[in-house]
């Protein structure tokens, strides 16, 4: 078992606990740098969805995970920076302008939702969301002077100092430095005073409240922020698919987005990445099982979404801490075998709020 000896303040903040990690971590950016060497261009495009799956899964994980609101709408969000973005583009906008422009418009629309969303928690404000999500779909359907409705838009090629961005490999890269990029800030935000306002905000509305942190305010930089990462994961997902339609954005594009954070780990940024490697590989693998199965079941309709929903309830009831909590349970066991524990994790009595009062 590793023992961190801290002897100065600023090691409760650092990146990086200790030199194993920095070795892992360079371990995994030789791994991801080194990819298109030795990696067929499918691959290659299934790992840019992963990272671009893995950028709205920051955004979702720090409204959900770190602030404790429930969203079944960040499909809207994904859907605003990806229109937002092809229309930039297609108005003569350079392609670094019109990504910020993107992302800068979906927080805005963030923090117009968070509005009326703050007087609303738990199931209250899941069905808030889910109604926006409904209200996008249909502007995006019946605004066909700006969206092409149900003809689609077609997204024009993004070019950037003469490359083509298009390009699978160059592509690649573009997503790899945005993950990068959004994990450093996420990062960063979360060891910030904002960062831990949002924690507390989770953690107790009341206590939070009691110390000094505004709720509203928390609450709608919670949403801005996480709205302006899933635009940002929107744009890039608009040159991945190359052709925009209000199909491509759906109730079951929320759902996979929450269950990715979920079955990755909630209030964790590695399961974001844990979720989103769940995700990309998932749709995959349920192709491969209709070649499989009986064609009587392959053909059931909307059989992938509830796949996607029975896997929800599965991690929610017997590994709510995610991929990545086991990933840690399984870390331990071997930290202090042969001492381990069973009962380490063994759930304790739960209370209710009102309970733990007396």
């Amino acid at each position: 078992m590793r023992f961190v000896r801290k002897t100065h303040y600023n090691q409760d903040i650092q990146l990086f606990k200790h030199n194993g990690q920095r070795f892992w971590y360079g371990l995994l950016a030789v791994f991801v740098l080194s990819a298109p060497l030795w990696l067929d261009r499918f691959y290659l495009g299934e790992l840019s969805l992963v990272f671009i799956y893995a950028i709205a899964g920051i955004g979702l994980m720090l409204l959900v995970g770190y602030t404790g609101l429930v969203s079944l709408g960040h499909a809207a969000f994904l859907a605003i920076g990806a229109y937002t973005h092809a229309y930039l583009l297609g108005s003569g906008w350079p392609f670094p302008a019109a990504i910020i422009g993107a992302a800068s418009l979906t927080a805005f629309v963030g923090i117009i939702v968070a509005i009326p969303a703050l007087r609303m928690t738990g199931i209250y404000l899941a069905i808030a969301t889910l109604a926006f999500a409904v209200i996008v779909e249909q502007v995006l359907t019946h605004w066909q002077s700006v969206t092409g409705g149900y003809r689609g838009m077609l997204v024009p090629d993004a070019e950037l100092f003469g490359l083509d961005l298009t390009t699978p490999v160059i592509f690649y890269f573009l997503c790899l430095l945005m993950l990068t990029i959004s994990l450093l800030v996420a990062l960063n935000l979360l060891r910030s005073s904002s960062g831990r306002a949002m924690v507390a905000v989770r953690d107790s509305e009341v206590s939070a409240q009691s110390m000094g942190i505004h709720i509203a305010s928390t609450k709608r930089m919670a949403f801005a922020i996480s709205a302006g990462f899933t635009g940002l994961a929107g744009a890039l997902f608009a040159h991945k698919i190359g052709y925009l339609s209000p199909d491509a954005f759906t109730l079951l594009t929320s759902i996979q987005l929450l269950l990715m954070v979920v079955v990755g780990g909630l209030g964790s940024l590695h399961g974001v990445i844990f979720g989103a490697i769940f995700i990309g590989l998932l749709p995959q693998g349920i192709a491969l099982l209709r070649d499989v199965v009986p064609p009587a079941i392959a053909q059931i309709p909307g059989i992938e979404p509830g796949i996607f929903g029975l896997i929800l309830v599965l991690f929610l009831i017997y590994e709510p801490l995610g991929m990545y909590g086991r990933w840690q349970k399984i870390r331990l066991f071997f930290e202090e075998f042969p001492l381990y524990r069973k009962a380490t994790y063994k759930r304790q009595k739960s209370y209710l709020r009102t309970e733990r009062l007396r």
